[in-house]
């Protein structure tokens, strides 16, 4: 029976991947699970346990090799290969996502960019000529895509979720202000900045119970 990894520790690997290609650009080989704890403050024995997942890494003792524990980690998440991504809705959310520049070195190719807008089709946004929406889940049939972002606003995110899923697409990464429904063989992650502001308040708000002024 296969183990079944929480969520929690998964979305956790790509911060350890992040801590440790930083320590081998700084020269580093080897760290200990203590070192790598304060780097990202969590506990020695949560990085020990959340690793434990996937096999046996470092000794007692000696800490982790930087590289290979990062050549391990890439490997776990498919960051040892490229990834083909699709973008839908090219508002001012959209473009700044197809203009950014940090996917790629990442494994993350943004190859096809639609929008429902007639005046952006035929338009360039990033590498990429923007297509009508209309053309997505034929594209998507004919086109080997991993991933597929939704940037669009939340009255129009579940019928491009459902073009996404109709078209195959099994990941799907959701900046729209809502959580739309897909199947159960479908990963989807959402992206809110402002749910994630909402909740810092609560913390502000324990800290500085005072009204603002």
């Amino acid at each position: 029976m296969t183990l079944e990894i929480p969520e929690v520790v998964i979305n956790r690997l790509p911060v350890y991947a992040r801590a440790l290609a930083s320590l081998a650009m700084e020269g580093e080989t080897v760290v200990s699970s203590q070192a790598l704890g304060e780097k990202l403050d969590v506990t020695p024995a949560q990085i020990r346990k959340d690793l434990s997942y996937f096999g046996r890494f470092g000794k007692q003792g000696r800490g982790y090799n930087v590289q290979s524990l990062l050549t391990k980690l890439r490997e776990i998440l498919g960051l040892d290969r490229k990834w083909r991504v699709c973008l839908v809705g090219v508002g001012r959310l959209g473009q700044a996502i197809a203009e950014y520049g940090g996917f790629e070195p990442q494994g993350f190719q943004i190859v096809a960019v639609f929008d429902s807008s007639p005046e952006m089709a035929g338009k360039t946004i990033g590498n990429c000529t923007v297509r009508d929406s209309v053309e997505l889940e034929s594209y998507l049939r004919q086109n080997a895509i991993d991933i597929g972002v939704v940037a669009v606003p939340a009255r129009a995110a579940q019928q491009v979720v459902d073009q996404l899923v109709n078209g195959g697409i099994k990941s799907i990464l959701n900046y729209a202000p809502m959580m739309p429904h897909v199947p159960r063989d479908v990963a989807i992650r959402h992206i809110d900045p402002v749910l994630a502001m909402q909740s810092m308040t609560f913390y502000i708000k324990q800290r500085d119970p005072l009204p603002a002024k």
